[in-house]
């Protein structure tokens, strides 16, 4: 069965998506850390191979495979492109192959919007997405299925993009505005939920912008080199990640302070494993529920990308 970009929206819609990935974290799923390998391509820089497998023990296995290779940019062509293969756990037989980009970006921003569930206040009414990208796309979609905002401002480097973002919500009957390049602070400050999703190598948000009570969510970061957020932002916040194991190998927005002495790992409240298990109840177990600013770091995980393929199988049937 081929499932391509499109269907996986379909076959994704976000409540059922988010609650697969929470049914996911409280499973025994082989996961065993991403295989990283370089190839050499003959004229260009060398590509990259990611292989990312995870199991349920006698239902299902799948594979997703991730191939960068930056010389494609140079022909016109992405960077990158990766597929998922689902198959049979028990015979081991080929089920469906998934298009992985939308796979990717799907459980990655139903991800952030489970997060937000236990950590963002209830009454989270606007939000702020900084990056105008493929994720900006679809974590405002998703953040607004859990809670009831009814503002959001787009800000991105170029203002030409989150025009273009805004124009879009606006054609859905969402109340967005382009955050100005030089107001991001200023904006920072007033709303109730923050969500990264960039590049950036030098901190965008800073600690000291943030009123009580945001819920900053962190999806950028996914290499040592690369921040999104300043020391201050760890400091201030209660920090909870997809994976520890995860977060503090692979983001800088969590080994940079860390190795400055701003944090320790033991700063770091909960994983997903805990929060879906009910070991810890995010927000509400905080001593000021009401006041206390939330982080989330993402850097993704090998599950995530499962639960995803097996949920837009088992509907696709």
């Amino acid at each position: 069965m081929q499932i391509d970009a499109q269907d996986v929206c379909r076959l994704l819609p976000w409540h059922e998506l988010i609650q697969a990935l929470e049914d996911i974290f409280t499973r025994k799923v082989g996961a065993p850390v991403r295989h990283h390998h370089t190839m050499p391509v003959p004229g260009d820089p060398d590509a990259t191979l990611l292989l990312m497998p995870a199991w349920l023990e006698g239902e299902y296995l799948g594979v997703k495979q991730v191939n960068v290779f930056p010389g494609n940019n140079n022909r016109g062509l992405p960077g990158l492109t990766s597929h998922y293969t689902l198959s049979c756990g028990k015979s081991g037989r080929p089920l469906a192959q998934l298009d992985g980009n939308e796979i990717t970006a799907r459980r990655t921003a139903a991800a952030s919007a489970m997060a937000s569930r236990y950590l963002s206040r209830e009454d989270t009414h606007s939000m702020l997405m900084v990056g105008a990208g493929r994720m900006g796309q679809r974590l405002i979609p998703a953040h607004m299925s859990v809670r009831p905002i009814n503002k959001v401002w787009v800000w991105d480097r170029s203002e030409q993009a989150s025009q273009a973002l805004v124009d879009q919500l606006v054609a859905q009957d969402i109340d967005a505005q382009v955050c100005p390049v030089a107001d991001l602070a200023n904006v920072a400050g007033q709303v109730d939920l923050i969500s990264c999703a960039t590049m950036a190598t030098e901190p965008l948000i800073l600690g000291d912008w943030l009123k009580p009570g945001t819920h900053l969510d962190l999806v950028g970061s996914f290499t040592p080199e690369m921040r999104e957020a300043d020391n201050r932002v760890m400091q201030r916040g209660q920090i909870f990640v997809d994976t520890r194991a995860g977060a503090l190998s692979e983001t800088g927005d969590l080994i940079s302070p860390i190795q400055q002495g701003a944090i320790s790992e033991a700063d770091i409240q909960a994983e997903f494993t805990e929060l879906c298990s009910g070991q810890h109840k995010g927000r509400a177990q905080l001593d000021d529920p009401t006041q206390s600013i939330t982080v989330f770091k993402s850097v993704g995980d090998s599950r995530e990308d499962l639960a995803a393929a097996i949920l837009a199988y088992q509907r696709a049937q």
